[in-house]
């Protein structure tokens, strides 16, 4: 993959993040935050960045760039999947992935199954079991402390198994194994939620991510971009989850965001959600910087785990199976 093949399909990723154009201020700061950080190998993210938010640059252009079916089926995948990280697809980017689609001459039949794979694990529902014995009465009572249905080995157990496999995830090639790790991670919240007695929504993870400064879009805008600058993103995999990646991701960021939000929910809900935005965020930030900390000690597990993984299975993951 040439370095233009590179700054074309992250073009097209960072038009697709604001393709809807509803884009907040905290999302907008977090994806320039990723963009200034993916800087390497030459491509300057950053001012890719400014060229796309400054329409200095258009799709066309974008699209001109990419050389052969392998990068421009690359680049589709990533807009797909971009453009449902938060769940919902707005009419706008269905409008934009069409339009793309079109300008790259991708088969349309296997457009579509890309787009209703990556929707279905996108929208997949985070569970529908009842509250633990005991706690249902008192979900509602905020600002009161309360005990998980949890014991602490089992809680630092569902919380490090979670971490691990979304890290054995980020070492796939496959960009829809990338979008699986959201979906994973809101299931962690939920599950911890659920412990302390609290029945929680898609909306109400989302708003917890976001407190703490963790936006969807942006997140896996960094977790592919990641891939994409080190040659580890698309079909060099050999097809769909067709072989673990050449090498570990450097950062380990999707261990670690998964093992900082599952320590922080845990706190939070215990503490009967009285956590300030502030709050929220240090914690986090000094949770992340402590799973930076371990992710190396589990990167065998996290081998180990990606070699077992297919599609299937990863799909029976995110439905909650």
């Amino acid at each position: 993959m040439t370095e233009q093949d590179i700054r074309s399909i992250l073009t097209i990723s960072l038009m697709a993040s604001f393709a809807d154009g509803s884009t907040s201020d905290v999302e907008r700061d977090e994806i320039r935050r990723v963009a200034e950080g993916l800087g390497a190998g030459g491509v300057d993210v950053a001012a890719l960045y400014q060229d796309v938010l400054l329409k200095r640059v258009d799709l066309g252009d974008a699209v001109a760039g990419l050389a052969t079916p392998a990068t421009r089926q690359l680049a589709y995948e990533m807009a797909v999947c971009i453009c449902n990280a938060d769940g919902v697809r707005s009419e706008a980017e269905r409008a934009f992935l069409a339009d793309l689609a079109g300008r790259l001459g991708l088969d349309a039949e296997a457009s579509r199954a890309h787009e209703q794979q990556a929707e279905s694990i996108a929208s997949a529902p985070l569970g529908a079991a009842a509250a633990a014995p005991g706690t249902a009465a008192a979900a509602n009572m905020q600002g009161t402390s309360r005990a998980s249905s949890m014991s602490d080995a089992q809680m630092d157990k569902a919380i490090v198994d979670a971490a691990i496999l979304n890290g054995a995830l980020e070492l796939l090639p496959e960009s829809l194994a990338t979008m699986a790790i959201i979906p994973l991670q809101m299931r962690l919240v939920y599950r911890i939620g659920q412990s302390y007695g609290y029945q929680l929504d898609q909306g109400h993870i989302k708003d917890f991510l976001a407190t703490m400064g963790v936006g969807l879009t942006s997140q896996y805008l960094e977790q592919a971009g990641r891939k994409l600058l080190g040659g580890l993103l698309g079909a060099i995999g050999g097809g769909l989850l067709g072989g673990l990646g050449r090498q570990a991701v450097s950062s380990g960021m999707s261990f670690a965001s998964t093992y900082a939000l599952g320590q922080v929910a845990r706190r939070y809900y215990a503490g009967g959600r009285t956590f300030s935005t502030d709050m929220l965020r240090d914690a986090f930030q000094q949770m992340l910087g402590e799973a930076k900390g371990l992710q190396a000690n589990y990167v065998p597990q996290m081998q180990e785990q990606a070699r077992s993984l297919n599609p299937a299975k990863i799909m029976q993951m995110v439905r909650g199976g």
